[in-house]
C-alpha cells in the first residue's frame, strides 16, 4: 500500500483552516455592533478633550484682552509711580544715615586723640588800661600748689583702713576654714601559717594595732586552699599619718599567727 492510498483512506480534515476563517468572520459580524459602540465612546472622549482645549484658549485670550484694559494699565502705572517714590525716599534715608555715621566716626576719632596740653596766655596791660591776652607759644608751668590735695588725704586714709580691715577679715575667715585631709581606703590580706591558726585571735591581734589617723573596718575570711583561710580586712587611713609600710610592720610583729601581709586594694578617698 502506497502512502497516497493510505492518506486517501485516512480521515483527515484538510479544509479546517477555511472553516476556522469562516467561523472567525461570522463572530466578527455578530460582534460588530459592540466594537462600533466602543469606537464611538473613544471618539466622544477625543471631542470632549478638544472642546476643553478650545475653552482654555478662549479664556487665555479673554485674560489678555482684560490686561489690555486702560483701567488696569492706569492702576499698574500708579503702583509703579508709588514704588518709585518709595524707592527715592528710601535712598534719601540711606544717604542721611550715611552722613550721620560719617559725622559720628569723625567725633569718635576726635575723642580718641590724646588731649593736647592747654597753654594759658598771660595778660598784658595796654596803654589805655585794658587787659589784653598775650600769645605765648611755649607751655606755661603750672603752680606747685595744684599738686597738693587738701581734701583727699582723709579719704585715702579711710580707704587704706578699710582695705586693711577687709584683708584681716579674709585672713581670719581663711584660717577658720578646715583644711582638707587626704584619706585612703586600704584592703589588706593577712595570711596565717596553716589551717590550725586561730583566725579569731589573728583578727584580734590585727585590730589591736592602733594609730592616729587609722580606722579599722569590716573583715571576712576568704578560703585559700587545703583548708587554709586568710583574713581580709579593710581600713581607712590619713595619708599624712599612716602608711602601708607602717601597717605591714606592725601586723607582722605577731609572728605566732601572721605569715605575711599583702595590700589587696588601695583607693584614694
Amino acid at each position: 500500500m502506497t502512502s497516497v492510498d493510505f492518506l486517501a483512506k485516512e480521515k483527515i480534515w484538510f479544509d479546517k483552516p477555511r472553516y476556522d476563517e469562516a467561523e472567525r468572520r461570522f463572530y466578527e459580524q455578530k460582534n460588530g455592533g459592540a466594537a462600533q459602540t466602543t469606537q464611538d465612546v473613544g471618539a466622544n472622549a477625543i471631542l470632549q478633550d478638544i472642546a476643553r482645549a478650545r475653552e482654555n484658549i478662549q479664556k487665555s485670550l479673554a485674560g489678555n484682552a482684560a490686561s489690555n484694559n486702560p483701567a488696569d494699565q492706569g492702576e499698574l502705572i500708579s503702583r509703579i509711580k508709588s514704588l518709585e517714590l518709595e524707592n527715592r525716599s528710601l535712598h534719601k534715608v540711606v544717604d542721611d544715615l550715611r552722613a550721620a555715621l560719617s559725622r559720628l566716626e569723625c567725633r569718635v576719632a576726635v575723642l580718641e586723640k590724646p588731649p593736647a596740653s592747654v597753654t594759658a596766655a598771660p595778660l598784658r596791660t595796654c596803654t589805655n588800661g585794658s587787659a589784653v591776652q598775650q600769645k605765648n607759644s611755649g607751655p606755661v608751668k603750672e603752680d606747685d600748689d595744684d599738686d597738693i590735695d587738701l581734701f583727699g588725704s582723709d579719704e585715702d586714709e579711710e580707704a587704706d583702713k578699710l582695705k586693711e580691715q577687709r584683708l584681716k577679715e579674709y585672713a581670719e575667715k581663711k584660717a577658720k576654714k578646715p583644711a582638707l585631709i587626704a584619706k585612703s581606703s586600704i584592703l589588706l590580706d593577712v595570711k596565717p601559717w596553716d589551717d590550725e591558726t586561730d583566725m579569731a585571735k589573728l583578727e584580734e591581734c590585727v585590730r589591736s594595732v592602733q594609730a592616729d589617723g587609722l580606722l579599722w573596718g569590716a573583715s571576712k575570711l576568704v578560703p585559700v586552699g587545703y583548708g587554709i583561710k586568710k583574713l581580709q580586712i579593710s581600713c581607712v587611713v590619713e595619708d599624712d599619718k599612716v602608711g602601708t609600710d607602717l601597717l605591714e610592720e606592725e601586723i607582722t610583729k605577731f609572728e605566732d599567727f601572721v605569715q605575711s601581709v599583702d595590700v589587696a586594694a588601695f583607693n584614694k578617698i
